[in-house]
């Protein structure tokens, strides 16, 4: 065989790269963590810092606001200044806002630092995956690292409510926020003996006016969704929703005219990565969207507590960390076309038993129901990811790994935005009748009539018999909220893996991505290893 058509065979990682995972999957698990505790401490925090309605809902949104609305900038400059130096940076900043956070002492001072957290936050997620890209080279490594990263954030979700009950019963509020400083403080130690530099030797300067075109258009959409999900559709919502699509597609004409563009378009003509990215972003989409209606069903329907809901969401956390973990198996006999395509379509099957969940007696159906689908999106969120971002050449994998990201966040705020209109639409026409006539206070008979926890508080205050059939009616409600919204999941699923299955037959995780990109998109230049 002649050299020009010989394979070379990629260096495999070492016992150190090994180390270094599990240096960089802690800030991961820490992320995770962070957006479950905030939740518990939400009562604490009301009682002692008396934020107004707004107040609090900034405070719970902010953080999330500028997470996604500079992943992709985060990504970028990472891959100009460094990607290890990026993550170090950040978690310098994310460990001081924490102590900020944990000694806030008015609302206002909270939503600037959650805000600061957000910022810093921003810099974990590409500049980890990144990393990962080229600390792995070997495409079967790689496949498992990212496996392992993909289960650190579900450690975290299962960690998070844990230790966030422990420390709220026995300290304040803000001890939720110092959970974050050891885990940095850990990363600032021993990143920069165990984790590599790398960053692209031939990036031009940051372009201000893409990361301002890119983050009006984040934020701007996200806001204008989440009040969309919130709210119902209004003239604000949309106005927003539309001034996001307005300033991302001048943020995609700017891309084609720059000599170095923070994205660079032409990856989305790359099956490997456009068809992957979709599929990540339409997971996350049904996930996050059926997750309101479990949780509702499982406290108020059940009448379980906050901390047994949770204890019994650790099941489906540990099945996706399994799944998450047989992926480099199961490509070793299948292409990641029909492991994705499978796990999409056992995915599928799990959300459809929701479709027969009984209105009683049914928390095993739920909680095996959760496992199946657990199990089967791991495999989709751990390949979509690795296709992604090896597609990408090795200097831009940091907004490879960010726009990854990026995707899952709009397809959160997508599922829960559209599939909780569905839900709410079809537990509002169920309940319009249901509430007595003639009651004065109108702000609960709407609560009534919008939400279940607005009808078990309502039915506290009315007759036996009457506040006991509103509350049947309102679980009844629910029930068939979800029942159809987990139908859509299941069909959305199915479509997504035949699509999947057909549009990816040939891509291979060991390979293919690779070539395919190597063959549309020259890169600009080597990757700059700094030891």
């Amino acid at each position: 065989m002649s050299g020009a058509t010989q394979r070379v065979t990629p260096a495999r990682a070492t016992a150190r790269e090994w180390t270094g995972l599990a240096v960089i999957a802690l800030p991961c698990m820490l992320y995770s963590m962070d957006l479950t505790v905030l939740n518990l401490a939400i009562p604490s925090i009301s009682e002692d810092l008396k934020p107004t309605a707004s107040q609090l809902l900034w405070i719970v949104d902010i953080y999330g606001f500028f997470v996604a609305g500079l992943l992709v900038t985060m990504g970028t400059l990472g891959d100009r200044i460094g990607r290890r130096r990026l993550l170090l940076i950040g978690a310098m900043a994310f460990g001081v806002a924490s102590v900020l956070a944990a000694f806030s002492t008015s609302a206002n001072m909270l939503i600037v630092t959650r805000a600061l957290l957000g910022v810093a936050g921003a810099t974990l997620a590409p500049s980890t995956l990144s990393l990962i890209r080229n600390m792995f080279l070997d495409p079967a490594q790689r496949t498992v690292a990212i496996g392992v990263w993909i289960s650190s954030y579900s450690a975290g979700a299962v960690i998070g409510p844990v230790l966030g009950g422990v420390l709220l019963q026995f300290f304040p509020w803000g001890s939720v926020f110092l959970i974050g400083v050891p885990v940095m403080v850990l990363l600032l130690a021993l990143g920069p003996w165990l984790l590599p530099e790398y960053r692209d030797p031939d990036a031009g300067a940051l372009d201000l006016a893409s990361v301002a075109l890119w983050l009006g258009a984040v934020l701007a959409a996200i806001y204008g969704i989440k009040q969309v999900a919130e709210r119902g559709p209004d003239g604000v919502s949309l106005m927003a929703i539309a001034a996001g699509a307005l300033l991302g597609w001048l943020f995609a004409r700017r891309q084609g005219r720059l000599a170095n563009p923070m994205i660079d378009l032409r990856l989305f003509r790359l099956p490997a990565f456009s068809v992957s990215l979709g599929a990540y972003m339409l997971a996350c989409f049904v996930m996050f969207g059926l997750f309101l209606y479990n949780a509702q069903y499982l406290q108020l329907v059940l009448g379980l507590s906050p901390l047994e809901a949770g204890l019994w969401s650790m099941p489906s956390a540990g099945a996706f960390i399994v799944g998450s973990m047989v992926v480099p198996a199961l490509t070793r006999r299948l292409c990641p076309a029909y492991v994705m395509g499978g796990g999409l379509g056992v995915a599928a099957l799990g959300f459809g038993m929701l479709v027969l969940l009984p209105a009683q007696g049914g928390l095993a159906w739920m909680v095996t129901s959760a496992i199946i689908s657990s199990l089967g999106l791991a495999p989709v969120f751990t390949l979509a990811t690795d296709l992604v971002v090896g597609s990408a050449p090795p200097e831009r994998a940091g907004v490879a790994s960010a726009i990854s990201e990026t995707s899952s966040e709009f397809g959160g705020a997508l599922g829960i935005a559209i599939l909780g209109s569905v839900g709410a639409a079809i537990y509002r026409t169920a309940m319009v009748d249901a509430v007595p006539a003639g009651l004065a206070d109108a702000a609960a008979v709407d609560a009534a009539r919008s939400t279940l926890g607005g009808a078990l508080a309502l039915a506290g205050e009315l007759p036996g018999a009457t506040g006991t059939a509103l509350l049947d009616t309102g679980r009844e409600a629910l029930l068939r909220a979800l029942r159809l919204v987990a139908g859509l999941c299941a069909v959305v699923l199915l479509f997504v893996g035949v699509l999947v299955a057909v549009r990816l037959r040939g891509v291979g995780v060991s390979h293919g991505a690779e070539e395919e990109e190597a063959r549309a998109i020259p890169p600009g230049g080597a990757a700059l290893p700094e030891r």
